[in-house]
């Protein structure tokens, strides 16, 4: 059963927008591991904050801050990953699968695009990780699965190599869609939405 509101406290911050919507502010606030993408620390650490770890290639942070805080930057120059990745892979080499992540959106919104198609492959490999922004939760999904939800709320379903896929609990009957935009502008019927389905899909869920 998958609940959008029971969130994992291991953290990853990245260089979007900071977060300003109540539920991604309480993941920031309740972290047990805050790892920062090192695009997002000049403006994350401008004041005092927690964290464990900043990461990346290290181009982006500020001099001071690689100054203040050198015991806790981990320097990664691989150019055909993201630091949101990164991110994800330093913290799934320490066990921890499964992973909120905030401040992915705004900015740029083809690296939103991109960030979020990660998900599933992050899931591929064991990890389950979600983009918190600030007006909804994207999901990575494989087989059968339910997922609580309150009555009225937006769910949009994107295919990524279904056969088989449908659901209980939505306004409109899904299918293994060919196109992005298919599965968009769905509407949660009941409280929880039962999905069946034979591969990856990810789902967005308006808060």
């Amino acid at each position: 059963m998958i609940d959008i509101y029971s969130y994992s406290d291991i953290v990853v911050l990245g260089n979007g927008d900071y977060p300003q919507a109540q539920l991604p502010l309480d993941i920031i606030g309740g972290h047990r591991v805050m790892v920062v993408c090192d695009g997002a620390a000049n403006a994350y650490l401008a004041t005092p904050r927690k964290f464990d770890v900043i990461i990346g290639d290290g181009d982006s942070m500020s001099q001071t801050i690689k100054d203040a805080y050198a015991d806790k930057i981990v320097i990664d120059h691989d150019q055909e990953t993201n630091d949101q990745t990164k991110a994800v892979k330093y913290l799934a080499d320490r066990g921890y699968d499964d992973i909120s992540i905030v401040g992915a959106s705004g900015r740029r919104e083809d690296h939103l695009f991109g960030n979020v198609s990660l998900l599933v492959d992050y899931l591929k490999n064991g990890v389950k990780a979600r983009i918190y922004t600030d007006h909804g939760v994207f999901i990575p999904l494989c087989g059968d699965a339910e997922v609580v939800c309150r009555r009225g709320q937006q769910m949009s379903i994107f295919n990524f190599g279904c056969t088989r896929l449908s659901a209980e609990g939505l306004q409109y009957a899904i299918r293994p869609f060919v196109s992005m935009w298919e599965g968009t502008l769905n509407r949660v019927v009941e409280e929880k939405v039962i999905f069946s389905a034979d591969s990856y899909y990810m789902v967005y869920i308006a808060y």
